[in-house]
């Protein structure tokens, strides 16, 4: 009996990329075909994000899509990841083409859940725990770049937020061991990958079982010891994200500054300005602690860019409350910054408190606070003019296609002419221009064989 042709679509955060990368590496390994078709594929799985309502919608709607688009014969649709965690049975009242529900911890199990669809079986569910036999494995073939790959370090999230739904939908913290991770970079070099990027939903949160791989390595915490482990792999870049205020220590910024491979760019999340609300959040942290922690930033021998995340109407925030977050973001000066309108998420101790701030304000809020954020961003970003930058070439503009785009150590877009030959190659481009969330410039020289930035301390 032939196997399923089988197409993954992914949305929401890197996790849920490693999430179907993964999936998919075990649905080839048993025999399964994927399809980059959801026109032609016998099983379409949506891998799913819900930390925000909009995100959780969007997978209902796009069963609805594919059905109208599908017309005839129709596939077996299956929704993996956050929301069938958090949904579970109920996904199939709300969508009753849906006959596939894969939890956070299950994707490695699919093929046997597909089987047993193919065995008669109506609808078929599994939102249990990941098990510990089942090893973390995603082959090359299966990633979503031939240059930049993503490696998940931990998983879950011990915090609990009021506003989020995370530590349901993923569990509680599980980090994977040192040696395993940087056995997986050496592999991930040798395939000739140019840049990893270490992810979790808070990477420095990271506490192994064991020292296992970390031993004689020095480092105040198991997330910086690692940071120094990983780079002795000789990775080109290594990134890392994203970052939780209260676990991050001045020693994460004393690594950055000894191995020029540990990318100059930290995300550190603060949401919000104000003693009050943090309080209201559970952050764990006041405006203080977090300046602490960027001043440490700051003080880096090299250039640290710094980005940030920041929740606007947060249920009680009042117009003190926000100015006191304006404040905040006119101190700290962030290269860039990722706004979000408060949602209200089912589950959550948040969801029990009056919405204090109406949708228009919400809107007004979050307007202001990107033109101070745009208006920061431009001085930065004009600052790079004339500068030379180190840039992974990661394919064609969206643009142009004269035009490369890529990245640079401190995670800045960057665009320049250029042809298909360097794709995947390590380049120094002269800065011409700067652009609102991007630099345009020319390449000046193919950087080969080297580990590190340009000059040490810009992007």
């Amino acid at each position: 009996m032939s196997k399923f042709s089988v197409h993954i679509e992914t949305f929401g955060c890197q996790m849920n990329v490693a999430d179907s990368e993964r999936a998919a590496t075990r649905l080839r390994a048993d025999g399964f075909e994927l399809s980059d078709s959801a026109q032609t594929a016998d099983v379409i799985i949506l891998n799913t994000c819900s930390v925000r309502e909009k995100a959780e919608q969007r997978v209902f709607h796009r069963v609805g899509e594919i059905r109208k688009q599908r017309g005839g014969r129709q596939p077996l649709f299956g929704v993996m990841g956050c929301v069938a965690q958090l949904e579970g049975e109920a996904v199939f009242k709300s969508s009753p083409a849906v006959q596939l529900v894969v939890g956070t911890g299950a994707s490695d199990r699919i093929p046997q859940l597909l089987e047993r669809l193919k065995g008669g079986e109506r609808r078929v569910i599994d939102i249990e725990d990941r098990q510990d036999s089942e090893t973390y494995e995603i082959s090359t073939v299966e990633r979503h770049s031939q240059h930049v790959a993503f490696v998940p370090i931990i998983e879950g999230c011990n915090k609990f937020c009021t506003y989020c739904i995370v530590p349901f939908s993923r569990g509680r913290e599980k980090s994977r061991n040192g040696d395993e991770i940087v056995a997986e970079l050496r592999r991930l070099r040798e395939e000739g990958y140019k840049e990893v990027h270490l992810i979790g939903q808070n990477v420095n949160s990271y506490r192994p079982k064991t020292e296992k791989g970390l031993e004689g390595i020095p480092g105040a915490t198991p997330f910086s010891r690692l940071l120094r482990a990983v780079a002795s792999t000789g990775m080109r870049r290594v990134k890392f994200t994203t970052s939780f205020p209260r676990d991050f220590h001045p020693d994460i910024v004393k690594a950055i500054d000894e191995h020029p491979n540990l990318c100059n760019w930290v995300h550190l999340p603060v949401q919000a300005g104000s003693d009050r609300i943090l309080r209201a959040m559970r952050r764990g942290h006041k405006v203080t602690d977090y300046l602490s922690k960027i001043d440490a930033v700051k003080k880096a021998r090299r250039k640290i860019s710094l980005t940030s995340d920041i929740i606007v109407g947060f249920p009680g925030e009042s117009e003190a409350d926000f100015e006191e977050t304006l404040n905040l973001v006119r101190e700290c000066r962030f290269d860039g910054l990722y706004i979000f309108k408060y949602s209200r998420r089912r589950g959550t101790p948040a969801a029990k408190l009056p919405e204090t701030v109406p949708e228009e304000e919400k809107t007004r809020r979050f307007l202001a606070l990107e033109e101070l954020q745009m208006s920061i961003q431009g001085e930065i970003y004009r600052g790079y003019v004339g500068e030379e930058v180190e840039v992974l070439v990661e394919g064609f503009s969206a643009r142009s296609r004269e035009d490369l785009k890529g990245h640079t150590t401190c995670n800045k877009v960057v665009n320049f002419r250029g042809g298909a030959e360097l794709n995947g190659e390590i380049v120094s481009v002269r800065v011409k221009e700067a652009k609102s969330h991007s630099l345009y410039g020319e390449i000046s020289g193919v950087l080969k064989d080297r580990v590190g930035g340009l000059h040490g301390d810009r992007g």
